[in-house]
């Protein structure tokens, strides 16, 4: 089996007008499985077969529900549908379902269609004639126009050939909805196998599955591998977009993962709860009746449908039927969305198909009033051009983003935006900030946000000259405060290349044009506590009490200690006792000496060859054992081994 993308078939149409017998007379399967649909004589849930046509080509196929009852079923069954095979029965025509599946075909993007017209064997050739011509105005102004209609006979085999022949064609013309991006897989059935166990199938939407892969089941966020991949019963090693397969799962139970739910290979994907959409009320049964803003409604999505409620935007009321608006869908439980998702919306109560649009942004803000740049960028989104999503992103964003947040905020497959990313830094259309995940921003963004950081540090030193410096995440709350210490330090780096901004060794930063005077002061206040470290010695003042003989307050003097600390002029003892760093030198060297001379000795004898008294050695001893150049035993000191 290779793994190259196949194709999906999937069947459409009214109740009782052939489709599963048509199925089995093409492929030898018979898709209904269940005992309740062979005495019933109706599929009840979705059947799979293969079909093997003249070309070598193999299509997948999904046989759906043709009740009313099971429309939730069918709409689920045609997600994954490359080529619809619509079967319309001969002695019957048009039906209902037969409208409702044809909507619910065009509102997933499905443009591929062959109509079967089946039990020509019961109806004469004028007949057949006749209905053929009301097929076809039937599909006439929809993407299914000029779509071949073969008659059929699944009991005598009529038209079998012709109708494969037909399928070959348009397998040539037919394209994947979603061939592109990470694994993406709505999980249709969950069974154990002995020897495998838990099971999940479904239509592979995007992407190749191989064994061994990390998959998370969404919308529970679990994170599963696969053990072992099946396509039409052979086992493989992977699996391409556009494939029915079967995937093993490890470490899961049919308790943890059930039919609607998704397959995904993206860390980078997430369930939501709301979304902007595009929206088109078909209204195929022709009721008539206006949808109304805020209207409870099911949404159907891959294999899964929730509650929910359709908001129209910018204010609009309700829409007429054939009518097309922007929405954003608020959902009772979160799905799996992403940009270019096709999905149905069946009205609440009675349940019929009412419309359906694509998806185009998954993690909105909760709104319905669109400013201009959210307008722009759903219009881009809309178009579908990568090159302006992005250039309109960009736009509307307030701070340089990483390369995640982009991809989350656009709902692009990160491929396409990488390469979007790069032709814009080749033409200097973008600036790149180097970050532990690089930065993009437009050239115009970066420097307002630069012009901002940098009237923030002139009004610190206009309102505070006798500072050095400023604290960074003063600076952020002064002027960025939505960033994060992250960007903030990409920030400070593209400041310092322009030479807007000076680190300070103490973390703080200041003006190039400002606080040469306070740090001025402040090398001479380091100074002159060092001179007085220097004379006290081992028996060094506190710093409250060298601000009691010297006028110095005390957050000078702390500061001053810092510097002195940070400089490796001093060492600190404890808040409040510092000693200069020939001091503490000199400290080493006698507790050393004495130690190895007399062997391991008491705080009192430690005291004494410091020359100090207690009150000065302890913390001095306390250090050295904090250095590593003593350790404790009982009552004793003794030198470390290293």
């Amino acid at each position: 089996m290779s793994a190259r993308p196949s194709f999906i078939l999937g069947t459409a149409g009214h109740i009782d007008h052939g489709k599963s017998s048509l199925i089995h007379a093409l492929t030898g399967t018979d898709p209904d499985r269940l005992a309740e649909e062979k005495r019933r004589g109706i599929t009840i849930e979705l059947g799979f077969a293969q079909l093997e046509l003249s070309s070598g080509r193999s299509l997948g196929v999904v046989d759906v529900p043709g009740h009313e009852r099971f429309l939730r079923s069918m709409v689920a069954g045609a997600s994954g549908v490359d080529v619809a095979l619509m079967v319309i029965a001969a002695d019957d025509g048009i039906m209902p379902q037969t409208i409702e599946h044809l909507a619910v075909l065009e509102l997933l993007g499905v443009r591929t269609c062959v109509v079967a017209l089946t039990k020509v064997d019961l109806v004469d050739d004028e007949w057949q004639e006749l209905i053929k011509e009301e097929i076809a105005q039937f599909l006439a102004g929809t993407p299914f126009e000029g779509a071949p209609i073969i008659g059929v006979s699944s009991r005598t085999g009529e038209g079998l050939d012709a109708l494969r022949a037909a399928l070959d064609s348009a397998v040539d013309t037919a394209a994947h909805i979603k061939p592109s991006g990470p694994v993406r897989m709505p999980i249709d059935r969950v069974f154990t196998i002995k020897g495998f166990g838990t099971v999940v199938t479904g239509t592979l939407w995007s992407g190749t599955l191989c064994e061994g892969d990390s998959l998370k089941v969404l919308p529970q966020g679990i994170t599963t591998r696969v053990r072992s991949i099946q396509m039409h019963g052979h086992d493989v090693s992977e699996a391409a977009s556009g494939n029915r397969v079967a995937v093993s799962l490890a470490g899961l139970s049919t308790e943890d993962v059930r039919p609607g739910d998704f397959l995904s290979g993206s860390d980078d994907q997430q369930s939501t709860d709301r979304a902007d959409a595009t929206f088109t009320f078909l209204d195929p049964l022709n009721l008539g009746k206006p949808l109304k803003s805020g209207s409870r409604v099911h949404v159907a999505h891959g294999t899964r449908e929730v509650l929910g409620r359709l908001l129209l935007m910018d204010g609009v009321e309700s829409l007429s039927p054939q009518g097309s608006s922007l929405v954003q869908l608020r959902l009772e439980e979160p799905l799996p969305l992403a940009y270019g998702d096709h999905y149905i919306i069946r009205s609440y109560s009675p349940t019929h198909v009412i419309g359906g649009g694509v998806i185009l942004a998954a993690h909105p803000r909760r709104r319905t009033n669109l400013n201009n740049h959210e307008r722009l960028l759903l219009d881009a989104l809309v178009d579908g051009d990568t090159g302006t999503i992005l250039d309109t992103y960009f736009d509307a964003i307030s701070l340089p983003q990483t390369l995640t947040e982009i991809v989350h905020g656009t709902g692009l497959d990160q491929t396409q935006v990488t390469a979007t990313l790069d032709q814009f830094l080749n033409a200097k259309q973008l600036l790149s900030l180097p970050s532990k995940e690089p930065l993009y921003c437009k050239p115009a963004q970066l420097q307002r946000i630069l012009q901002s950081l940098e009237r923030a540090l002139i009004t610190f030193h206009s309102t505070q000259p006798q500072a050095t410096g400023m604290a960074k995440e003063q600076l952020r709350q002064a002027a960025l405060p939505q960033a994060t210490p992250v960007l903030l330090d990409a920030l400070i780096s593209a400041m310092e290349e322009r030479k807007l901004i000076t680190r300070l060794d103490n973390g703080e930063v200041s003006h190039p044009s400002a606080g040469a005077g306070a740090r001025q002061a402040e090398a001479q206040a380091a100074n002159q506590l060092e001179s007085a470290l220097i004379q006290g010695g081992a028996a060094a003042p506190t710093l409250t009490e060298y601000c009691e003989q010297s006028g110095v307050t005390l957050p000078q003097a702390r500061k001053a200690a810092q510097a002195l600390e940070r400089e490796g002029r001093a060492l600190r003892l404890d808040s409040e006792r510092f000693i200069d760093a020939a001091t503490a030198e000199r400290c080493r060297e006698a507790i050393r000496s004495y130690i190895t001379t007399h062997g391991p000795a008491t705080a009192a004898e430690l005291r004494d060859a410091l020359g100090v008294s207690r009150k000065y050695a302890m913390p001095i001893l306390e250090r050295l054992d904090l250095e590593g150049l003593t350790y404790r035993d009982g009552d004793l000191r003794k030198l470390s081994e290293r």
